[in-house]
C-alpha cells in the first residue's frame, strides 16, 4: 500500500496573535512543522503546540527560518553560511526543548519560507542549513523539494532527506515552485487541491501551472495551515487519500 505524510506548517503566531489553527490541524496531519521563533512562534507558542502534538501522537518537526519576523520568513536575505549554520541549530535547540518536556523530540527539520526557496538552488547557503543540523544533531532527517540542493547536501552529509509535495502550490515544467508573487502561485479550488493531493501520493505527478503533467515523487505532502478554510480541506485530504488506498503515516 502507498503511503504518505502529512505535514503542516504550525505554531505561527506571536503572543497574542495567531495564525494557524493548531489545535484542529493536529488532529488530522501526521507531521507538525513548528516555527521556530526566527519567521513566527514564541516560547509559549512552541511549547503549546510540542504539547499538542505529543498528546496526539503527531511527529514533530523544526521549521527553520531566516530571522525575519517582519516578513514571516518570505524576504529574500542574504546571511553568511557560517551564521546560518549556527542560528539553524539555535532554532533546532530551542524547539528540541519543549520537545522533550512534552515527552517527544524534534524528529526532522524543514526550512521555511524564503530559505526553503533559496536552498533548492544555492548550494552555499543549502550546506549551511546542512551545518546547522549537524551542530544540533547529526541524526535528524531533512525535508525538502526533489531535486533540491538541500537533499542534495543532506545526503553527502549523510543525513536522511525526506522529499515533500505541495498540493496547494502550483509547479514549474522543472519541478520548482511558482514564486508566490505571481498569478496563480497558490491552488485555491479545494476540489483541485484534493485531486492533485491522491495524484502526487499514487502517482507522483501533477499538472504544472503550464499544463504539461510532470513527476514530483515525495514522502510527504504538505498542507499550508494559512489558507483559508484549511482544517476542513486538511480533512477532506486526508479522507479522500484513505478512500483511495493510501496510507496516510508520518515519515519519521
Amino acid at each position: 500500500m502507498t503511503a504518505i505524510d502529512l505535514n503542516a506548517d504550525l505554531g505561527e503566531g506571536f503572543g497574542r496573535w495567531r495564525l494557524t489553527d493548531d489545535e484542529q490541524l493536529l488532529s488530522v496531519v501526521t507531521s507538525a512543522n513548528v516555527a521556530c521563533g526566527f519567521h513566527a512562534g514564541d516560547a509559549a507558542t512552541m511549547r503549546r503546540v510540542c504539547e499538542l502534538a505529543a498528546e496526539r501522537g503527531v511527529t514533530i518537526g523544526a521549521q527553520v527560518s531566516y530571522r525575519d519576523l517582519a516578513g514571516f520568513g518570505r524576504r529574500a536575505m542574504d546571511v553568511p553560511p557560517a551564521e546560518l549554520a549556527a542560528e539553524v541549530a539555535y532554532q533546532i535547540g530551542a524547539l528540541e526543548v519543549f520537545a522533550r518536556a512534552a515527552g517527544a523530540r524534534v524528529a526532522y527539520v524543514k526550512p521555511h519560507g524564503a530559505l526553503y526557496n533559496r536552498v533548492v538552488h544555492d548550494e552555499e547557503q543549502a550546506g549551511a542549513v546542512v551545518d546547522g543540523v549537524l551542530l544540533a544533531d547529526a541524526s535528524l532527517p531533512v525535508l525538502g523539494l526533489p531535486g533540491s540542493r538541500l537533499l542534495d547536501a543532506a545526503r553527502k552529509a549523510g543525513l536522511p532527506a525526506v522529499t515533500e509535495a505541495f498540493a496547494d502550490r502550483a509547479y514549474t515544467e522543472q519541478g520548482t515552485l511558482v514564486p508566490r508573487g505571481l498569478d496563480g502561485a497558490v491552488v485555491t479550488d479545494p476540489v483541485t487541491v484534493v485531486e492533485r493531493s491522491v495524484s502526487l501520493a499514487r502517482s507522483g505527478t501533477v499538472a504544472s501551472a503550464a499544463g504539461p503533467v510532470i513527476e514530483v515523487r515525495a514522502r510527504s505532502l504538505c498542507l499550508h495551515g494559512d489558507t483559508p478554510g484549511a482544517v476542513e480541506l486538511a480533512r477532506r485530504v486526508r479522507r479522500r487519500l484513505e478512500e483511495s488506498g493510501v496510507r496516510v503515516e508520518a515519515f519519521a
